[in-house]
């Protein structure tokens, strides 16, 4: 069963609570997902280590029940 946005929105708040998240469904079937992530937490970190990050706050569900997510992740201008 694919995962709906409100659900990982959910999961990567709860890691990253100053996350502003735009996601997008890129197939309409709610199993392949583009999310854009700006947060604070990202500043001084690597693409690579903001990446981990989501993909940390996923739990393991990326590859499984998520399917697919594009990221594209920054910290806020300054």
């Amino acid at each position: 069963m694919p995962m709906a946005a409100d659900e990982i929105e959910s999961m990567i708040k709860q890691a990253i609570p100053d996350a502003q998240i735009t996601l997008v469904d890129t197939a309409g079937d709610q199993d392949h997902w583009q999310a854009e992530i700006i947060s604070e937490a990202f500043r001084g970190k690597s693409r690579v280590q903001q990446h981990q990050m989501v993909y940390a706050s996923l739990q393991g569900k990326m590859g499984g029940v998520l399917h697919a997510l594009a990221l594209q992740t920054s910290a806020p201008d300054a």
